[in-house]
């Protein structure tokens, strides 16, 4: 089982660069990024972690010029989004934005996505929070076909451009992983999906898990598809719970880096030395 970070990267934190070095250097596999464009001042979507929003989710980077600057100045790591809104983005921009940094990657970048929870944040974009996972996926239809056709087009419900050229091509198509634990979630996956990340499962929870991921498995066997690979994003790091999460049938765990607020790198430091020992 592959073993990786996922953190809220911010401008008060450890700078981009160092953060995908320290990955590296310290023999972990991936280093994935959060994103949320912005954060309304005036908010009533509930987040799911709790009462009160952390600052971090106003502070972060933009996930995919900050992974092009660590791909840049890394050579192994897997990098990726947990996750990207991509129903926010325009899917022509998003498409050239992904080929351009995969292409920087040489191949490593994979494109982690849900359709989100802050109803406020989507209004900003236009996004109708009822029809966010359609139109979710239809970017997705979108992008592929930018990625994959010399002279790409697209005619959908959210989505519709007559033929285009659209250079540079992706080194591959970015794996999609698809975010989200709700009980339609593993019909998005077989449908657009290359894979899952699942949210902070809990060991007590893993029974039931495994049973999802089996299930996953098996529906894929029986379209004729390759297993398809699972991520957990927020795992427990205790060499117990990592033993219960291979039995469960996960591929990759990423821990979820703690956000130790201002001038917090050494401290982020010393955590990834921990992570580390469990490799």
């Amino acid at each position: 089982m592959d073993i990786g970070v996922v953190t809220f990267l911010t401008d008060y934190g450890i700078a981009p660069v160092e953060l995908g070095r320290a990955v590296e250097e310290r023999g972990l596999g991936a280093l994935f990024l959060t994103e949320h464009t912005h954060i309304p001042t005036s908010r009533e979507s509930p987040w799911p972690g709790g009462s009160e929003l952390p600052t971090r989710y106003s502070h972060t980077y933009d996930p995919f010029v900050a992974l092009a600057a660590v791909a840049a100045t890394t050579e192994r790591i897997g990098l990726g989004t947990a996750v990207s809104l991509i129903a926010q983005h325009d899917p022509i921009v998003l498409a050239k934005t992904v080929a351009s940094l995969d292409r920087i990657a040489g191949g490593r970048f994979e494109l982690g996505i849900g359709p989100g929870w802050n109803v406020e944040e989507m209004a900003h974009h236009g996004v109708d929070p009822g029809r966010r996972t359609a139109r979710m996926l239809e970017h997705v239809e979108a992008m592929r076909v930018i990625w994959t056709e010399d002279e790409a087009e697209y005619h959908g419900r959210f989505v519709d451009f007559s033929p285009i050229w659209s250079w540079p091509k992706p080194t591959r198509v970015p794996p999609v992983l698809i975010g989200g634990g709700g009980p339609t979630v593993l019909d998005r996956v077989l449908s657009h999906g290359d894979g899952w990340i699942p949210l902070r499962v809990p060991v007590s929870a893993l029974d039931a898990f495994g049973e999802r991921v089996a299930e996953l498995r098996r529906r894929a066997a029986d379209a004729g598809r390759d297993p398809l690979p699972v991520t957990l994003y927020g795992a427990s790091p205790k060499p117990e719970a990592l033993a219960s999460y291979a039995a469960a049938g996960v591929d990759r765990v990423l821990f979820e880096l703690t956000d130790p607020g201002p001038g917090g790198t050494d401290a982020t430091l010393h955590e990834l030395d921990g992570l580390a020992a469990l490799v």
